[in-house]
């Protein structure tokens, strides 16, 4: 018998054409094994027809860890006696469609760990050892195929004995692509800031000293700069904040080990499966009760972000020191993108940091880490980039043509979706300056390139003046294609439907704001899909911002715009000036400004918890996206609901101003950790009997929550609870992010159906 048979799957640069040798030579079959330029992989074997099928039957069970496959086709004919062995061939360059393209950055198995640390092995701390089983994929990848000669490892030719390794198809290195030693592959060294070079035997080591000492280093890895510093001295970590124009945001850290997690944090064990993962992302934890790192760290925060070592590198760094973690930052100045380039690092990073520990092997594409936190033990994805991008999102619906979408302009990751695939890019971040938009359009148009498709509609956000608008005019003049500009929350409706295949739902969207389809700024929605069109159903009680946008840095102003007829407001304000950049006169003009009537209006989710913030004194500046709110939720960390206020909803209405003139009302009667508490119950209460009256009004069974307020586990877990209790399914991202990192594939969704 002869089968041809086409895998697709993640089946690149995972060790997959290997293991295909050895299994069909187990079963003394003939015929090859190659890898092709549509990221398929082809085999033709020749043998007994029982052999074969044991054959194929093995690739599907004892197929390699990191392998996936989605679809394996197989054409049997007669035998043909065309082969006298099985070999591996050279892989085809021919392109077509990638049914999927190079697998994600895959971090250090355990293998590989094992002969970092054996003195006896001829990879003895060589800090990029990898195998086929793990490394760099998708940041050292150039094109396809994924050879050799088409990764960044093109600069650093075998040596005789990594030779021997490569070709050997009983080795674990054979045909991995980023095989290195000691003698062959990429070197390290530290330096100053001045470029001069510290002579050491150890340059990592040495690294993770000046750390612990509390120098600040910028550590250079796979897909950018890191900035590290010590996590237990608070001196180095206001500096880095002062540096890096970072009031308040949390800074995540890199733990030694799970054991050294567990003394600062709590680990459930969801939380420790997400932290021992090939993807190694950083998981949001609670902070322990005796946690005893720095405040700085996270101020004012229940939670603390942490990941586990995922290089050689990173090992190694932590091998001399007794700090259980380090800082490390992503490197890059305020809102432009990971720094990569040894000479920018410099360049960009040399007033900040104090020494640079580099290495000399180039970084094709950046990529920042992920970020995931836990809801009820199902994992949440904040930011989706390092060991989940650029692997494709499966939806149960294919679509007729195939689309590209550029996201909306914070947290932004470009979208392509064609036939059943969703592609995202990495995380690109906030696209309001040229370096980060041109990222975008980079990230986008590699996409495409891996991906060979040609996109016939490009989908951006409803905002006129967002950047990627603009890239989307650009870029549809340059493919001869059609814009769909889409509104904002129904882009968040739209990643849901897809990542669930939904035909009909109810979906509350909630988050900061979003241009919406009558020019105001929403941000509240209870929104209506069904087969293709969605509708807006109810929304929150439009509120002030006193000052536009200045509203969304100050939320004091939201207070006196939502309490603006109260006749104790104005007293209250001028008690709280001294938050305000120009005190008691600006004061007076937000009174002035409450009392003419002329507001921008919005129905933002995200804007009345920023006012509950700042009139429980949580938090009165808004220093990072989402602050007020975050703070907000770790404040009512273990509270309970004192006010137990009752949705008040009016029509198509949802009343907010009650729970924040409930709470004003309260101020000093009650501790203002329940009070923050209630008002998350009652903001989440209100959400969800709204959208159960529209889901039974409509007959429909399934209601979501998306938008960056689904981070707040209270709120979510809260909504998850009223809405499953009276009998609907409930649901929320979980594959993308629900935040605007997930907002591309309900764009190119929602223009599917468009086009």
């Amino acid at each position: 018998m002869r089968a041809e048979i086409t895998v697709t799957g993640i089946v690149q640069g995972v060790g997959f054409r290997p293991f295909i040798y050895r299994t069909a030579v187990k079963e003394n079959l003939k015929g090859f094994v190659r890898n092709c330029g549509d990221a398929t992989v082809e085999i033709i074997v020749e043998g007994d027809k029982k052999n074969i099928k044991h054959f194929i039957k093995l690739i599907r069970s004892e197929k390699p860890p990191l392998a996936q496959i989605y679809k394996l086709k197989v054409k049997f004919s007669r035998d043909k006696g065309e082969f006298k062995e099985f070999r591996i061939y050279r892989s085809l360059e021919e392109k077509r469609f990638s049914g999927l393209v190079i697998p994600p950055d895959i971090s250090i198995c355990s293998k590989c760990l094992e002969e970092l640390k054996d003195s006896k092995n001829r990879r003895y701390d060589y800090f990029f050892i990898t195998c086929t089983d793990c490394g760099p994929r998708y940041t050292v990848i150039e094109k396809l195929p994924y050879d050799r000669e088409n990764t960044t490892m093109v600069d650093f030719p075998m040596c005789e004995k990594c030779k021997e390794e490569y070709v050997n198809p009983l080795n674990r290195r054979f045909h991995a692509q980023t095989i290195a030693c000691h003698a062959c592959g990429p070197r390290v060294y530290l330096t100053t800031k001045d470029k001069e070079n510290v002579e050491c035997k150890d340059p990592i080591r040495e690294a993770g000293k000046l750390v612990e000492e509390g120098f600040i280093v910028a550590i250079k890895g796979n897909g950018g700069f890191h900035i590290a510093t010590s996590t237990l001295k608070s001196e180095p970590i206001i500096r880095l904040r002062k540096v890096k124009h970072r009031a308040q945001k949390p800074f995540a850290v890199m733990a030694k080990s799970l054991e050294a997690v567990k003394t600062f944090a709590k680990v459930s064990k969801e939380e420790e499966k997400l932290l021992t993962s090939y993807i190694r992302p950083i998981v949001l934890l609670e902070k322990s009760d005796n946690y005893y790192l720095s405040e700085e760290i996270a101020p004012k925060l229940h939670n603390i972000g942490v990941m586990l070592p995922y290089t050689g590198l990173h090992y190694m760094l932590f091998d001399n020191v007794k700090e259980p973690a380090f800082i490390m930052t992503s490197a890059n100045p305020p809102s432009e993108p990971i720094v990569v380039d040894n000479e920018e690092a410099y360049r960009r990073l040399g007033s900040t940091v104090d020494y640079f520990l580099l290495h000399n092997r180039r970084i094709a594409q950046r990529c920042d880490d992920s970020v995931v936190r836990v809801h009820d033990k199902i994992p949440t994805i904040i930011r989706r980039s390092r060991g989940y991008a650029p692997a494709p999102i499966f939806l149960k619906n294919r679509v007729k043509k195939p689309v590209l979408a550029l996201g909306a302009e914070e947290n932004v990751t470009g979208c392509i979706l064609n036939e059943d695939k969703a592609f995202l890019t990495q995380y690109i971040g906030d696209v309001k300056n040229v370096e980060t938009l041109s990222y975008l359009e980079h990230a986008v148009t590699h996409l495409l390139n891996l991906t060979n498709v040609k996109v016939q509609y490009i989908a951006c956000d409803l905002h006129p003046k967002f950047n990627t608008t603009s890239l989307a005019s650009k870029l549809a003049e340059k493919f001869g294609c059609e814009v769909f500009p889409i509104q904002h929350h129904y882009a968040h409706l739209g990643s849901l439907v897809a990542e669930y295949g939904l035909d009909e739902a109810i979906g509350i969207v909630c988050d900061g704001f979003g241009y919406g389809l009558d020019g105001k700024a929403w941000g509240g929605e209870i929104l209506y899909w069904v087969e293709g069109e969605i509708k807006r159903l109810t929304h929150l009680q439009e509120q002030p911002m006193i000052g536009g946008d200045k509203a969304t840095l100050y939320p004091l102003r939201m207070v006196v715009g939502i309490l603006r007829e109260h006749s104790k407001i104005e007293d209250w304000i001028y008690s709280k000036s001294s938050f305000l950049p120009f005190g008691k006169a600006e004061a007076e003009i937000i009174i002035r400004q409450a009392k003419t009537g002329k507001f921008t209006w919005t129905t933002s989710c995200g804007r009345v918890l920023d006012a509950i913030a700042a009139l429980l004194g949580v938090c009165y500046e808004r220093t990072y996206e989402g602050e007020p709110a975050i703070k907000l939720e770790s404040y009512a960390l273990n509270g309970k609901d004192i006010l137990k206020v009752e949705p008040k909803i009016d029509g198509n209405i949802i009343n907010t101003e009650n729970i924040v003139l409930e709470i004003f009302e309260n101020l000093g009667k009650y501790s203002a950790k329940d009070l923050a508490y209630s008002a998350q119950e009652y903001i989440s209460k209100s959400l969800a009997q709204a959208a159960i009256e529209k889901a039974e009004e409509l007959g429909v069974r399934i209601i979501g929550f998306s938008g960056g307020v689904a981070y707040n586990k209270h709120i979510t877990l809260t909504i998850k609870k009223i809405v499953e209790k009276r009998g609907f399914k409930f649901v929320v991202n979980s594959k993308v992010p629900a935040g605007d990192g997930g907002i591309s594939l309900g764009q190119a969704f929602i223009a599917s159906f468009l086009g």
